[in-house]
């Protein structure tokens, strides 16, 4: 079982900021494209943000000019940056190599 290990979330007033981490395998890391999902109760899963191998980038369009996905491939880490966060954004984040492995879920909560 691959593990992706996520850390970064937690409480954020509105219009605050957050920034996930999620550290991969180096050969996951350098084979597939890492993703970030959310899943709120009684909701599926829905994409965020992925990077892939040539550091092309996509997101979807409720987060689009307030959340950035980067990597570091030195650390074989994939960072999304949440900025101006709302209160719609609370949910659980999962980091992804290639929808294949996920990792454990950390939580977003934005709330005053």
């Amino acid at each position: 079982q691959v593990q992706l290990v996520e850390s970064g979330g937690g409480l954020a007033q509105p219009g605050g900021s957050l920034r996930l981490s999620c550290t991969a395998p180096p050969f996951i890391f350098r084979t597939y494209t890492m993703g970030w999902y959310r899943q709120v109760p009684g909701k599926e899963r829905s994409l965020v943000a992925s990077i892939d191998r040539t550091d092309a980038t996509d997101y979807a369009d409720f987060v689009k000019g307030r959340f950035t996905i980067s990597k570091d491939s030195s650390q074989n880490t994939v960072y999304l940056q949440m900025n101006s966060l709302k209160p719609e954004d609370t949910a659980v984040y999962y980091c992804t190599a290639g929808g294949h492995s996920w990792g454990q879920g950390t939580q977003v909560t934005v709330s005053s």
